[in-house]
């Protein structure tokens, strides 16, 4: 297929490589994610690939957040906020139940809507940048699963820790507390993520697939948390503080959300 957001490139040994390339800021936007869906479904079909791999194009950023303006101007399309973040965690949810093994290779800052991308993959190596789930700076709450997934990932206590004070974490500190499954040097990333999914590649993905199908449901219906999530994401754009916190971010200021 055609795309224009991002490129899809079939390498070694059954791996494939997609490189969200969405200029100026590599935001989330509604082609992108649809070209993101449509390419995990393509994927997903063709018996010769065996890994994927998600990247970007984009040496400072790996994925930006969603329109903060527009978001405040209402969903979007006639739909509300809360169906708006229900598409954003469906399109990151189309990789965590992907039937194959999903990597993401962070060449750049992963903060918000970036961050969540990768918490629905399987492995996440890094190289540079920053990541966290920082909407709270902005009045918000992370919309696109990222309650969901940094909950499952790290435990309550420590996503408490990282979405209410909003911390954005060096490579090898997200790797200390197993945000980040590796962290490698900028130089160094393509190599080391082809190895590593060369070597996932090499193992029975079958089962692997299967095995993620049930390790999804360990916990309960995500659908259930997500939800949730995306009401609650809503529902903040009524507590006023998005207003003071997105104002703040654009006038490059700290926000202040006691009045």
């Amino acid at each position: 297929m055609a795309y224009e957001t991002i490129q899809v490139e079939k390498k070694n040994k059954g791996v494939t490589w997609i490189t969200i390339d969405n200029p100026p800021a590599n935001a989330i936007g509604d082609q992108l994610m649809g070209e993101l869906v449509d390419a995990a479904d393509e994927l997903e079909k063709d018996k010769d690939v065996r890994v994927v791999v998600l990247t970007s194009a984009h040496e400072k950023t790996f994925l930006a957040g969603a329109d903060l303006k527009g978001m405040m101007q209402g969903g979007g399309k006639g739909e509300s906020v809360a169906e708006k973040s229900g598409r954003m965690q469906a399109c990151f949810d189309r990789f965590a139940t992907l039937e194959k093994p999903v990597v993401a290779a962070i060449n750049g800052h992963a903060l918000g809507g970036g961050c969540e991308l990768a918490l629905a993959c399987d492995f996440r190596i890094m190289s540079k940048g920053k990541i966290g789930l920082t909407e709270t700076n902005l009045g918000l709450l992370p919309g696109a699963g990222g309650t969901q997934w940094m909950t499952r990932l790290l435990g309550r206590a420590k996503a408490i820790d990282l979405i209410f004070n909003a911390k954005r974490l060096e490579p090898e500190e997200a790797m200390n507390i197993g945000l980040i499954n590796q962290a490698v040097a900028p130089e160094s990333l393509e190599e080391e993520t082809t190895a590593f999914a060369e070597h996932l590649a090499e193992g029975a993905v079958k089962a692997m697939g299967l095995a993620k199908r049930a390790i999804n449901v360990a916990e309960g219906p995500i659908e259930d948390g997500l939800k949730v999530e995306a009401e609650a994401f809503a529902e903040t754009l009524n507590t006023g503080e998005p207003g003071i916190g997105i104002q703040a971010f654009f006038q490059k200021k700290k926000p202040n959300f006691i009045k």
